[in-house]
């Protein structure tokens, strides 16, 4: 089955792809939607680059010699009403049973105010991650009070922001331990009862750190001097709660360290991991946040957490959000310490964790702060009490419960599993399939006294039980069967989530936050290798529909035969569009797809019995997550220098490889290049990766640039990933969630990556398990499945043309005032430009000062400092209109004219709108001015502004005070008054 029969049935009236249009045929064509400038408006702007026509700049851009030979095979543009019909069509293949099978995933209830005001609001799903703090308090805030949840919870002082998923954590955990213990220590002990994805994982990820991971059970731990750290499950993956008391003080004793992967609705009601041993405690705790409101989404996306002793703050993966004070010394949050770690340490990074589940993070915290402390433990304990009713219940009707103390999850022994299993089909129920003997019941918040009933009539061979009184099995103390593991400990006492327990309240709270930050509903974020494209509302609405929204990941495979149907037509697609044989879509992050893809080409080699072969070519001007994924595979790193001109030194390449030849296993490259180039010594350059035994790893931060044009088969790579929160328009989300799958080719299919807990999933050799479920955050790929739909293969093909006119536009518009640093053959740039601002310097401008400027301007800067440090990377993408190109190329003019008042003495140095900036509402309105410019320059440098002015909420952040005293939770506020 190809994607075009798949998808797009020429019989449904849909216009050919010829292009040609019919009066008969959908009026709502997404094509038309979704690219910003008019096709006269591309014109017009073509000729503003020196091009008659867009084609013939494309022509000029794009090596002749990579250019596609015909058309994507994806059929014709659609409109969004059909499209949209026929994923709900799909969806509805689907089965929404109830899953009681728990393994981390529970149903959940999403408060609908939350549902509307944050989960399916653009200004909260458009944002980018927040590194420019000022004009992203909101974010910034909200997830301040995911961290102070779950260090509450927890009972540990220092959380992070969120992680991907929680068998990711646990290898983030692992490999801390490693870094903390100097990697003297190779060994690291996993309890046999943890959940068996979490362990899947974490053998994946040992195998390529060198990390010898003992898998053994909890009364027979080996702790001595090789251990790093243990991993336990509390409550473990059949529900039983330990007590790890004992165990903490004989990790400890032995110089290891305790993680505690851990459930934060049974934390409400249990001993947290940092009061174990007599709050000498556990070293960290991870997990999932998905219990908090945030549907299972057939197993994402979901925040995963980390949290430690301060101890280990700077060992800690992933992001922290802290607490500093602005230029006025009011509080202002930013992030801390981790801010772009790989960055700054590449192949010395102890993560290449750079994408975080921010947006589901905030809805957690949400969550938590809408129903407050009392509201969670009422949670928990309804939900434990029904489990004690069932247990009562169970023991009554003669089942023996395996389980002797839990919190929501038992273990029933039975004589049938499989009669059991049948008839709670028929009850549309889904348990956890054990073994032939074992069945495994997880209740959740959405369990009803009908569930309970229908639960108990299941296990009574389908006889309704009679006289048995609910409320009467619980009892008068739900809780009392906790007994030594009861939670006596507050939690969650700041102002925060105690407040805000009324619709209205919460209302308010929410629309306050994302007011304080810019999205894409208030400008275009240009931001260079980032991709900050349209999400349109049509492709955004699927996500919450419950067929995708409510499949627990491990249902039986007849219950999700849409998800699978949408599965196969996406990787067709991605395949198609990439050039290459297979894909994989499990990995759930671009940082996870940079380390699958590694891994794909390690076990390749380890299967030649080429085990030799460990060095991964980098050029100097790679993202950082390169190196950082290439350690973590389990790769030696060995730079590539650069030409003056941003191009890979290809005699430096050469001389690498040859030194290297019996050693070389890859080369990890971007293209277009990290300098916004199409090189086209491309081919050559994986010729000769090629001709030493390489393989060459394609980075697929850029693939706007490629789409239909050209493709990573065709340049000569081997395997990529693909961000599908950039190309392929899943939202950035504030700084997640994304999607990283990757694609490659024949020789390299056998061994994509695989799940414990679907058969389906990988190949034939697989290289191990990268994600907690199988096909990594499915709820969210509806989102590139429709816009791949609506788009079709002209569609594509003409975003692709559209983003490098957009870019070329801005660059000519902007060339009189400023240097730009890098084109092409042509003096034309692919799809995004560098600007060289460093000229500005020498009148004391800094490149902060552009950033902080226009937000003035109310625009977010482009990327900072990179690939060249002082300078300025724009992407504008397809979906900007010319008007708001012009906005943005308007407002770089007028800073530009600022500088030179600066450079010409009007203005000093030290005191200037640039220096000062950004400017808030408080700041204008202070009854002293001193500044030599006037208020209206500070705050309306253009006409634009006064109809519509975004306000800053905090001036200039002191980041080296935050990083001085470092606050990650929420201090009552009179603490940060003292500050």
């Amino acid at each position: 089955m190809t994607p075009t029969e798949v998808a797009f049935d020429e019989s449904h009236g849909q216009f050919s792809t010829d292009g040609q249009r019919s009066i008969l045929d959908p009026h709502d064509i997404f094509l038309d939607r979704h690219i910003g400038p008019n096709p006269e408006e591309l014109a017009e702007m073509a000729k503003r680059c020196g091009f008659d026509s867009v084609d013939a700049l494309i022509d000029a851009t794009v090596p002749d010699a990579i250019r596609m030979g015909e058309p994507l095979k994806l059929g014709a543009p659609q409109g969004e009403y059909d499209m949209l019909s026929r994923l709900r069509e799909m969806s509805r293949k689907n089965k929404v049973y109830k899953s009681y099978i728990g393994m981390g995933y529970h149903g959940t209830i999403i408060p609908p105010v939350i549902l509307r005001k944050v989960l399916e609001n653009p200004r909260w799903y458009t944002p980018y991650t927040p590194y420019q703090a000022e004009i992203a308090q909101g974010r910034l805030e909200a997830l301040l009070n995911f961290q102070t949840m779950v260090s509450d919870l927890t009972g540990l002082p220092l959380a992070g922001a969120s992680l991907l998923d929680e068998g990711t954590a646990a290898a983030e955990a692992m490999a801390m331990c490693h870094d903390i213990a100097r990697g003297k220590r190779p060994i690291f002990v996993v309890a046999d009862d943890v959940h068996p994805q979490t362990i899947a994982v974490l053998q994946t990820r040992c195998e390529s750190m060198g990390v010898e991971l003992r898998i053994a059970r909890g009364d027979q731990f080996e702790i001595n001097d090789q251990v790093s750290g243990v991993l336990v499950q509390y409550p473990n993956t059949w529900g039983q709660v330990k007590d790890y008391d004992a165990l903490t003080a004989q990790v400890h004793d032995a110089g290891a360290m305790l993680v505690v992967a851990t459930d934060l609705l049974a934390l409400t009601v249990l001993k947290a991991p940092g009061e174990f041993n007599d709050g000498k405690g556990a070293d960290i705790a991870i997990g999932s946040s998905q219990r908090f409101g945030v549907p299972m989404g057939f197993g994402g996306p979901h925040a995963a957490f980390l949290a430690t002793k301060e101890t280990y703050a700077r060992k800690m993966p992933g992001r922290i959000i802290g607490v500093s004070k602005d230029a006025h010394s009011n509080p202002a949050f930013r992030m801390a310490l981790q801010t772009r770690e790989q960055h700054i340490r590449r192949d010395k990074a102890t993560s290449n964790i750079c994408t975080a589940q921010v947006l589901l993070a905030i809805i957690a915290g949400f969550y938590a702060v809408y129903h407050g402390p009392k509201g969670l433990k009422q949670i928990a304990t309804r939900v434990h009490a029904a489990t004690a009713a069932l247990v009562k219940g169970l023991e009554q009707i003669g089942r023996h419960v395996k389980t002797e103390t839990f919190f929501d999850t038992v273990v029933v022994e039975v004589s049938d599993a499989e009669a059991i299993h049948a008839l709670a089909a028929k009850f549309e129920f889904n348990l956890r399939r054990i073994g032939p003997t074992h069945v495994g019941i997880a209740l959740d918040e959405t369990t009803t006294r009908d569930d309970l009933l229908a639960l108990l009539t299941i296990f009574n061979r389908g006889i309704t039980p009679e006289h048995l009184d609910l409320d009467e099995l619980v009892g008068d103390d739900p809780l009392s069967n906790l007994g030594p593991f009861a939670r006596t400990s507050d939690y969650l006492t700041h102002d925060v989530f105690n407040r805000y327990h009324s619709e209205s309240e919460l209302l308010r709270y929410a629309v306050k936050l994302c007011s304080k930050d810019i999205s894409l509903a208030d400008s275009m974020i240009p931001l260079g290798s980032c991709t900050m494209k349209l999400n349109a509302a049509s492709e955004m609405i699927p996500v919450t529909w419950p067929e995708f929204a409510n499949l627990h990941p491990f249902v039986p495979a007849d219950q999700s035969l849409g998800y699978r149907l949408m599965f196969m037509e996406l990787e067709n697609w991605l395949s198609e569009i990439t050039g290459f044989a297979a894909c994989s879509l499990q990995p759930n992050a671009g940082s996870q797809g940079e380390y699958a893809g590694l891994m794909l080409i390690r076990k390749f080699h380890e299967a030649a019995g080429n085990t030799q072969r460990d060095i991964c070519l980098i050029p100097v001007s790679a993202h950082g997550t390169n190196p950082a994924s290439a350690v973590i595979a389990g790769m030696r790193v060995v730079p590539v220098n650069c030409r003056d001109n941003g191009d890979i030194d290809l005699d430096h390449l050469r001389q690498q490889a040859e030194s290297h030849a019996d050693e070389l296993a890859a080369l990890m490259v971007t293209y277009p290049s990290t300098h916004g180039v199409f090189e086209t010594e491309i081919h050559e350059i994986c010729q000769i990766i090629h001709d030493h035994g390489g393989k060459v790893y394609m980075d697929g931060a850029n693939m706007n640039a490629q789409v239909g044009l050209t493709s990573p088969g065709l340049i000569g790579a081997d395997v990529c990933h693909l961000n599908l929160h950039k190309t392929f328009c899943i939202p950035h989300g504030g700084g997640g969630p994304g999607m990283g799958p990757i694609c490659c080719t024949d020789d390299l299919a056998p061994y994509l990556p695989s799940h414990p807990m679907d058969p389906a999933c990988g190949g034939r050799d697989p290289m191990g398990t990268v994600s907690a479920a199988p096909y990594g955050s499915p709820a969210i790929l509806p989102i590139p499945w429709m816009y791949i739909a609506m788009m079709g293969a002209q569609g594509l093909t003409d975003a692709t043309k559209a983003a490098i006119v957009n870019a070329n536009y801005m660059a000519a518009r902007l060339k009189d005032h400023y240097d730009v640093l890098y084109t092409g053959a042509n003096n034309t740039c692919a799809h995004e430009f560098i600007l060289d601002v460093r000229k500005s310097q020498d009148a004391g401008v800094t490149i902060d000062d552009f950033a902080k400027r226009l937000m003035d301007f109310g625009f977010h800067a482009p990327t900072m400092s990179w690939p060249v440090a002082g300078t300025l990377m724009f992407e504008p993408t397809e979906s900007e209109s010319k008007e708001e190109l012009d906005r943005f190329c308007d407002a770089m003019i007028q800073i530009r004219a600022e500088i030179e008042k600066v450079e010409k003495g009007d203005w000093p140095q030290d005191d200037n709108p640039l220096h000062n900036s950004p400017h808030t509402a408080k700041s204008l309105l202070a009854t002293d001015w001193a500044h030599p410019y006037t208020r209206e320059e500070a705050a309306y440098p253009l006409p634009y502004l006064r109809e519509h002015k975004y306000w800053p909420h905090v001036g200039r952040i002191d980041n080296a005070h935050g990083d001085r005293n470092l606050i990650c939770t929420c201090p009552p506020m009179e603490d940060y008054c003292e500050m």
